[in-house]
């Protein structure tokens, strides 16, 4: 099959090479533009145009895709299929008209829940115990399209956003290849999507990140499994200093305390223990802004925090 493939994030790579060892001509690849990142502003290439370079592909890297021309490049190279996967824009109209199979999207969830941008994140705070993969045929809204197949996979009880999106990448690859031979062959139809149990999956913000130790033990730790790697969970110490916790974390006993929600309450057998809503979170590891990733144990013992200290959630807070 003749396919142009359009993706950005690491999300995209394993179905990439899945097309690639598979056989099918691949004439262009499209990724989103080069763009500065980091303190030194140095000009990033996405994951997807290193390895279509690796593989000798075609590179394209349109500012934007209503632009005509570059809806006549895409039709210059005659494509079966386009196959979207985690490209970052939503397709206009002109380009979902081009392929006479569709353009075909691999996409981090069991649709119609998590439609949107971050589908394995948000599963992941909201506590979800099973996700999966859905390849679909993509339409002119968010994540709405026709669906081809799906596979579920478990989440994990410590499972991280970051572990679930490279399993869900693996998970994808075979499924789009199986997909596309079912298109082939017409024993896989594209089938609508439930009007029941839509639920929206927005980018992450660096504010998602915040902890409120209001909240009950398992909402804390789920927020945590979910915002790893980005934007990371993070709360305020004295003095207003900013401290990047990470996973796992432990839920640990029931009951309200006494101390505020956000009161550091003991430091037991290397973990953390800080007052949530409905009982006691277990912390292991921190990186104070400005520091490197350490033990808890490591940062009561320089005096950055202590027994009986409030976490809170910015300047505003007694903590700060």
């Amino acid at each position: 099959m003749r396919v142009v493939f359009m993706g950005s994030a690491p999300f995209a790579l394993p179905a990439l090479e899945a097309l690639v060892r598979e056989g099918h001509q691949i004439p262009l690849v499209v990724t989103r533009i080069d763009k500065p990142v980091g303190r030194g502003q140095e000009i990033s290439q996405t994951p997807v145009k290193a390895l279509a370079l690796a593989r000798g592909l075609p590179v394209f890297q349109p500012k934007t895709l209503r632009d005509p021309a570059v809806h006549e490049v895409l039709r210059g190279v005659r494509p079966d299929a386009i196959i979207v996967v985690a490209y970052g824009r939503i397709l206009p109209p002109e380009v979902l008209a081009i392929p006479p199979l569709g353009c075909i999207n691999v996409h981090g969830s069991l649709l119609p829940r998590w439609r949107g941008a971050a589908p394995v994140q948000w599963a992941v705070i909201a506590g979800d115990t099973v996700s999966g993969v859905t390849v679909m045929q993509m339409d002119e809204g968010l994540d709405t399209g026709p669906m081809l197949i799906q596979q579920s996979t478990a989440i994990g009880p410590d499972e991280t956003a970051e572990s679930l999106y490279r399993r869900l990448a693996d998970l994808g690859a075979p499924l789009l290849l199986e997909a596309l031979r079912g298109l082939a062959t017409g024993t896989v139809v594209p089938r609508p999507q439930p009007e029941e149990g839509v639920t929206l999956a927005p980018p992450l913000k660096k504010e998602d990140g915040l902890l409120d130790w209001t909240k009950p033990r398992k909402v804390l730790v789920d927020r945590m499994r979910g915002v790893e790697p980005w934007p990371g969970s993070f709360s305020f110490g004295p003095g207003g200093i900013r401290l990047r916790w990470f996973p796992p974390a432990i839920p640990g006993p029931g009951g309200v305390g006494p101390g505020s929600p956000g009161t550091v309450v003991a430091l037991d057998q290397g973990i953390l223990w800080v007052q949530a809503g409905d009982g006691l979170v277990g912390l292991r590891e921190v990186q104070p802004a400005g520091g490197r990733r350490m033990a808890v144990r490591d940062l009561l013992a320089g005096r950055r925090l202590k027994v009986g200290d409030l976490l809170g959630s910015g300047a505003s807070d007694p903590a700060s």
